[in-house]
C-alpha cells in the first residue's frame, strides 16, 4: 500500500470555498490561508444548528506505542457517515511539532482517512501554535521585566508559577535558570519549559467561547504570589489587551478537508496525557453548527481524554455527546493481554480473550457517564479472523454495538458499516445527560481522589508536601470550584507506564498541582509524568527531509 503522504499528494484537493459552500459556510466570510485552508470567523456560528446536531466522542481503549488510531477512526466515520448520505463533519486538534518529528512523524490520520494539506497541518498550518507560544512567552518577559523592575518594592513577587513554553520535545530545556550575569540581565531564578500543548494559553483559547471570554481568562491567568500572600495575575500586569491581540486570529477555528473532500475542522491542540486532550469548543460548536452529525477525538485512553472531554470540556461548554465510540486494535488488546511487545503483530487468542478486560474497563467508565457506546474495531492487514470475532462475540454478549473500520485501506467505503451502526445507535439509545464523577461543589482533593478511584481504580491516593501546599492555597477560593486535569502516563490506568492490561492494588501520588486559573481547571502531576517530552532514541525527523522539492517522512 502506499504510504499517507503519497496518498495525499495524490489526493486531489477542492477550493476551501467550495469545500465552505458544500456544508453552507458563506464563502465571502471565509479567511483563506493559501487554496485549501480557511479560518471562519467566530459570527458564522449558528446556535440553533448546534442544539439539533449530533455530537460523536471517538475515543479508546489505553494505546500502545504505536497508537490505536483514533483519528484515523474519526475521519473515517465522517467519510462514512458521508458515504450514507448523512451530512458528517470531523472536529479534531491540530498537530504539535513536537511529536511530528519525535514519535509520531505526524497526526493527521492515515491511508484513505485523511485530513489535508496533511503537509501543511502537520508542520506550521495557520499559525495557531506560533501564536499561542507566542503570547505565552511574551506573558513571560513581561513577567520577569516586573520582577526585574519590582525587585526592591513591597509590590515584588515572592512565589513564581509561570513557566516558559516551546512547541518541540526538548527534555533539556525541563528546568533551566535565567537572569544569570549580573543584575543587567534580570532576576536570577529557577525556571523551565513546557511543550505548548501544555501551556495554560492553550487550554484557554480551547475553553473560550469567545474574544471577550478568551481576555477574561487571560486576565484571570495566575502568575505567581507577592510577598503579602496575595495573587499576582495578568490583570494585574496590565497585559491582557496585548496578549489578546497576540491570539485575535488564532482564535477562529480552521476548515479544511478529507481525502473524500468533506469538511473537517482542526483546531487548538492540548495532549491528553499533560492536559485537556480536547479540540476548541470553537471548533466543535462551529462544526455543529453545519454538520447533523459531528465527530470529535479525544487524546490517548478514555481514562484521559474522555474523562476530561467529559469532565472539563463538557462541563464547562454544556455540550453533550448523544454517543461514545471506542476503538479497539487486536494489537492493542494483546499488549494488555500479556503479549510481548515484539510478538502483538502475531495471532494469539488467549492474548485477545485477556486484553478484553481492559476493554471492558473502558466501556464500564464511559456507560458510568451516561454514554451509549459502540465499540469500533480498527483494522490491521495483520489481524486474524478468529481474533476479530472474538472481540466481535464480547460486544454481542454485552449489549455493546460493533463495528470494523477498514477506512485505513477503503477510505468511506471502508466505514460504512461502523456509520451504518453509529446512526441506529444514536436513533434507538442515544446517551443520557452527562452523570460526573464528582460535582463541583467538592474539594480539589476529592476530585481527584474520585476520578482516580472511579475511573482508574486507584486504591487510594497520596499527596506529596508540595501538592499538600497547594491544595491548602486552594481552599476556600473560587479556585476550589475548578474541574481537575489529572496529568499522567497515557500507557496504564495506573501512574507506572509498564502496567499493563487493567492495573490493580495500586496508589495514584499526586506529586504537584499546577493552577490554571484562566483555564478554570488544576492540573494534577501523577507520578513522573512531564510536561516537556523528551525525544526517542531514534526521533522521526532522521527520516523526514525534501526529495526533490517534495516532503517525505510525514504521516
Amino acid at each position: 500500500m502506499k504510504t499517507d503522504i503519497e496518498i495525499a499528494r495524490e489526493s486531489e484537493l477542492k477550493r476551501i470555498q467550495d469545500v465552505a459552500q458544500s456544508i453552507g459556510v458563506n464563502q465571502e466570510e471565509l479567511i483563506p490561508y493559501g487554496k485549501y485552508m480557511a479560518k471562519v470567523p467566530l459570527d458564522e456560528m449558528n446556535p440553533e444548528n448546534i442544539n439539533k446536531s449530533n455530537l460523536i466522542l471517538v475515543t479508546s481503549i489505553t494505546p500502545t506505542k504505536a497508537g490505536i488510531g483514533k483519528t484515523t477512526v474519526s475521519i473515517g466515520l465522517a467519510l462514512g457517515l458521508n458515504k450514507i448520505g448523512k451530512k458528517a463533519i470531523v472536529a479534531l486538534r491540530e498537530p504539535s511539532l513536537g511529536p511530528c518529528f519525535g514519535m509520531k512523524g505526524g497526526a493527521a490520520g492515515g491511508g484513505y482517512a485523511q485530513v489535508l494539506p496533511m503537509e501543511n497541518i502537520n508542520l506550521h498550518f495557520t499559525g495557531d501554535f506560533h501564536a499561542i507560544t507566542s503570547a505565552h512567552n511574551t506573558i513571560s518577559a513581561l513577567f520577569d521585566n516586573y520582577i526585574y523592575q519590582n525587585r526592591a518594592s513591597e509590590n515584588g513577587i515572592k512565589e513564581i508559577l509561570w513557566k516558559r513554553v516551546l512547541d518541540v520535545n526538548d527534555r533539556s530545556l525541563r528546568y533551566i535558570n535565567t537572569g544569570l550575569r549580573g543584575s543587567a540581565n534580570g532576576v536570577p531564578q529557577e525556571s523551565g519549559f513546557d511543550i505548548t500543548p501544555a501551556s495554560e494559553i492553550m487550554a484557554i483559547m480551547c475553553l473560550a467561547a469567545d474574544i471577550e471570554d478568551l481576555r477574561r481568562r487571560i486576565e484571570n491567568i495566575l502568575l505567581g504570589y507577592r510577598y503579602d500572600g496575595s495573587m499576582f495575575t495578568v490583570k494585574d500586569l496590565g497585559v491582557a489587551g496585548a496578549i489578546t491581540i497576540l491570539l485575535k486570529d488564532a482564535l477562529n477555528p480552521n476548515l479544511v478537508q478529507t481525502t473524500e473532500n468533506t469538511a473537517a475542522f482542526i483546531h487548538g491542540g492540548p495532549f491528553a496525557n499533560i492536559a485537556h486532550g480536547c479540540n476548541s469548543v470553537i471548533a466543535t460548536k462551529m462544526a455543529m453548527s453545519y454538520g447533523d452529525y459531528v465527530i470529535t477525538e479525544a487524546g490517548f485512553g478514555a481514562d484521559l481524554g474522555a474523562e476530561k472531554f467529559f469532565d472539563i470540556k463538557c462541563r464547562k461548554s454544556g455540550l453533550q455527546p448523544k454517543l461514545t465510540v471506542v476503538v479497539a486494535t487486536a494489537q492493542g488488546l494483546k499488549m494488555h493481554g500479556g503479549v510481548a511487545i515484539e510478538e502483538i503483530k502475531t495471532k494469539n487468542v488467549e492474548g485477545i480473550r485477556k486484553g478484553l478486560e481492559n476493554l471492558a474497563k473502558h466501556v464500564e467508565n464511559i456507560k458510568s457517564y451516561g454514554q451509549s457506546i459502540v465499540v469500533a474495531f480498527n483494522k490491521y492487514a495483520t489481524d486474524d479472523t478468529e481474533e476479530l470475532q472474538i472481540v466481535e462475540q464480547y460486544c454481542k454478549d454485552n449489549g455493546i454495538g460493533f463495528a470494523i473500520n477498514n477506512a485505513f485501506v477503503e477510505g468511506g467505503e471502508g466505514a460504512k458499516a461502523l456509520a451504518e451502526v453509529v446512526v441506529n445507535a444514536i436513533a434507538t439509545n442515544p446517551s443520557k445527560p452527562l452523570q460526573f464523577p464528582y460535582q463541583d461543589n467538592e474539594t480539589i482533593a476529592v476530585k481527584i481522589e474520585n476520578v482516580a478511584k472511579k475511573i482508574y481504580g486507584a486504591d487510594s491516593i497520596e499527596f506529596s508536601s508540595t501538592a499538600k501546599k497547594k491544595l491548602a492555597q486552594l481552599k476556600n477560593t473560587d479556585m476550589d470550584q475548578y474541574p481537575v486535569c489529572i496529568a499522567k502516563t497515557q500507557y496504564s490506568f495506573s501512574a507506572d507506564a509498564t502496567a499493563y492490561g487493567v492495573a490493580k492494588g495500586f496508589v495514584i501520588t499526586i506529586n504537584d498541582l499546577v493552577i490554571n486559573r484562566g483555564s478554570e481547571f488544576i492540573v494534577a502531576i501523577a507520578g513522573d509524568i512531564m510536561r516537556m517530552p523528551g525525544l526517542p532514541k531514534s526521533p522521526q525527523a532522521l527520516r523526514i527531509d525534501l526529495v526533490d522539492g517534495l516532503i517525505e517522512g510525514l504521516s
